[in-house]
């Protein structure tokens, strides 16, 4: 199995988002039973709260269900129970850094480094793209799986 754990701020927009969409794309190839995906995030301020409402609409409009999410923190023993943590941009890698001893099983990296094109994706929080940031979700994910497949 498979697990991946995706990482943001408050993990209310970025990663819930990834999470729900890799989770989507796994049941559709029917590739669920292989993988286990969570999220988390590196504050604590929007802790037990659910994915931000203009992110829900996105992922409805998708036929992406995020029913009964509530944030949650980056725990120590993450960093052993997954085999892919993956951060949203630059702060948040400095953020798993610090939190996990600066990675010493390569474990952490940025969604888009999985593409051709690697960078971070910008929070919606801040930019009000949410469709914009749900394409980068999309590709960084469809990336991801591609490269994860051959793994089980």
């Amino acid at each position: 199995m498979i697990k991946i754990l995706f990482v943001c701020h408050g993990s209310i927009c970025r990663s819930p988002m990834a999470k729900y969409v890799l989770q989507d794309m796994v049941e559709k190839r029917g590739l669920a039973h292989r993988y286990r995906i969570d999220c988390a995030a590196m504050t604590y301020e929007e802790i037990g709260n659910p994915v931000y409402p203009p992110v829900r609409q996105v992922l409805n409009q998708h036929g992406i269900s995020c029913d009964g999410y509530a944030a949650r923190h980056v725990r120590e023993e993450d960093y052993t129970d997954f085999d892919y943590i993956i951060g949203m941009d630059a702060e948040n890698m400095r953020d798993l850094a610090r939190a996990f001893g600066n990675d010493p099983a390569g474990k952490c990296c940025r969604l888009l480094d999985f593409t051709d094109d690697p960078r971070d994706i910008a929070d919606p929080w801040y930019t009000r793209r949410f469709n914009y940031c749900y394409e980068d979700v999309k590709r960084g994910c469809e990336e991801l799986l591609r490269k994860t497949e051959g793994e089980n």
